[in-house]
């Protein structure tokens, strides 16, 4: 048997190797800070600072993660069914829509947990509507998922620019975006999450969303791994023809997929706009969704993984500004240089080291990757 393709085990296949893509990436990544004149020492200790070496800072660091875990989940979704939803970024754009729809129209009247609870509806419900039409196009008419999910990307923006200068802008206004929200359409903040560790907070954006992206994480575990529909999504995406064999409608589970995709990419924005803008406006996303595919081929598809790459990547947004504040060598476009690293080895060169850490384990551990010692030494 050759030992470089012995299978892992799962601590190892879902953790040291995508440990070992990060610490790679950020070398590399010192390699560029060095290029540019600055100690990547010192820039790494800036972005802990950032990141973790304040109440605000924290607040910040757990808002980005918020976003990026659920649209981490959506595409982490979609990959479990073998489809690879890049339309993540307007599924949340629209789902603005859903949630602005709802807090412009109960406002004054519910109180702010009922609004909570009817937003968390509306953009899941028009999320998972823009996402589930390219999966009908690919299950009845072939269109290739990649393809509608990136176009669908364009026709949310231009959609969400005509609302925004039209029918949601209140009389008067000259900027594109509705009306601020009532008191009754505002997320309670969790800066006494923070407080309850020793920091001291002056104001975040942390809400009460990062807490139901938690819990959404709880439900794609539970949905995925523990419920027949979760079953039928996993045989699809590993084999579609063992799928059709046993009886699965690949249609369906095509369109339910897409449908559940697109839900939790819609979620993500109860993040920015009912919990920190407190209004609906353009370009409230910011990249969101693509970051999510990062977050998602980071955390291996696996809530458990996505978590952690999600506030990794929180920590590279949040602390990337105090570098770039610090270091005047270092700009943004830096900042997106090593989160470009940081997608390309956890992504692109995943499988890099993947030979050389089945090798190592192979001949330390035979029986941890599936060798059995005896068979291996007669072999010999």
């Amino acid at each position: 048997m050759s030992a470089p393709y012995a299978k892992l085990p799962a601590w190892a296949d879902y953790g040291l190797i995508p440990l070992i893509n990060l610490i790679v990436a950020f070398m590399v990544a010192g390699l560029v800070v060095l290029l540019v004149g600055e100690s990547p020492i010192e820039a790494a200790g800036l972005l802990l600072k950032g990141a973790f070496g304040s109440g605000s800072g924290i607040g910040y660091t757990l808002y980005y993660a918020t976003s990026f875990i659920f649209t981490g989940l959506a595409v982490a979704v979609a990959f479990h069914c073998g489809l690879f939803n890049i339309g993540g970024e307007g599924q949340a754009y629209v789902g603005g829509l859903g949630v602005a729809l709802v807090c412009l129209t109960f406002d004054g009247i519910l109180p702010w947990w009922l609004n909570f609870l009817l937003a968390i509806i509306g953009c899941a419900a028009i999320g998972g509507i823009w996402a589930m039409i390219p999966g009908w196009l690919q299950a009845r008419r072939g269109s290739h998922i990649v393809i509608t999910t990136i176009m669908f990307n364009f026709i949310a923006a231009s959609l969400m620019v005509y609302l925004l200068v039209g029918a949601l802008k209140p009389p008067g206004s000259m900027a594109p975006q509705t009306r601020t929200f009532l008191p009754g359409a505002h997320l309670p903040k969790l800066d006494w999450l923070i407080e309850l560790f020793g920091f001291s907070v002056r104001s975040t954006p942390l809400n009460l969303s990062f807490i139901l992206a938690l819990v959404m994480a709880v439900v794609v575990w539970a949905l995925i791994w523990r419920t027949k529909l979760g079953y039928e999504i996993r045989t699809m995406g590993f084999s579609p023809k063992a799928a059709r064999y046993a009886g699965i409608k690949e249609a369906r589970i095509i369109v339910i997929t897409m449908a559940i995709s697109g839900a939790l990419a819609g979620m993500m924005a109860l993040n920015p706009v009912m919990g920190d803008q407190h209004r609906l406006q353009l370009d409230f996303v910011t990249g969101a969704g693509f970051v999510g595919i990062a977050v998602a081929l980071m955390g291996r598809s696996h809530p458990a993984g996505i978590v952690p790459a999600a506030i990794l990547f929180g920590v590279l947004y949040q602390g990337g500004a105090e570098i770039s504040f610090v270091m005047p060598h270092i700009s943004r476009d830096m900042i997106v240089i090593i989160q470009g690293l940081v997608i390309l080895f956890a992504g692109a060169l995943e499988h890099m080291f993947r030979p050389a850490v089945q090798a190592a384990f192979a001949s330390l551990s035979p029986r941890s990757v599936g060798i059995d010692a005896e068979a291996k030494g007669e072999g010999a």
